[in-house]
């Protein structure tokens, strides 16, 4: 009875757990400092819920930014749901976990990226954590990056 771990799954689990671990902190205390994030997700996803003008611009994927507006930010075990500001139209929208191909925080150049078999021509999932940040870096605050490929077979 031979059977793999899959190291892939556990860890896009883990890491989703620490998003809403972190969205759940933001949503009882707001966000501390300078943090914010930029989340992309698929839009095509099961569960995902936005408005069909939203969806007709963003048919595959779109990238969020949580930082200076947002309100009605609702945490569950599956997703989470937001209204954020589009040219002065609030809009909800809810976001399943699964969805998410990327979260970053570039005030402390954090951020995670979700890979899937269609990304990789079929390889199995793999998740990199945390991903580079394009910003300009403190002389005294460089980012460990950590690649994941090493890692492969």
């Amino acid at each position: 009875m031979s059977q793999d771990i899959d190291y892939g799954n556990l860890m896009h689990t883990a890491m989703r757990g620490l998003i809403k671990t972190v969205l759940t902190s933001v949503s009882e205390n707001g966000l501390p400092g300078a943090h914010h994030f930029f989340i992309t997700f698929d839009t095509r996803q099961n569960g995902v819920e936005m408005a069909d003008w939203l969806r007709e611009r963003y048919p595959e994927e779109m990238t969020i930014v949580m930082q200076h507006w947002f309100e009605n930010l609702e945490v569950g075990d599956s997703g989470f749901a937001i209204t954020l500001n589009f040219g002065d139209a609030p809009e909800p929208l809810y976001i399943p976990y699964v969805a998410i191909k990327t979260f970053v925080d570039p005030s402390v150049e954090f951020g995670l990226r979700f890979e899937s078999a269609e990304d990789e021509d079929d390889e199995v999932p793999i998740a990199e954590a945390p991903i580079e940040i394009e910003a300009e870096q403190d002389e005294h605050h460089d980012a460990d990056v950590v690649s994941l490929d090493s890692f492969r077979k």
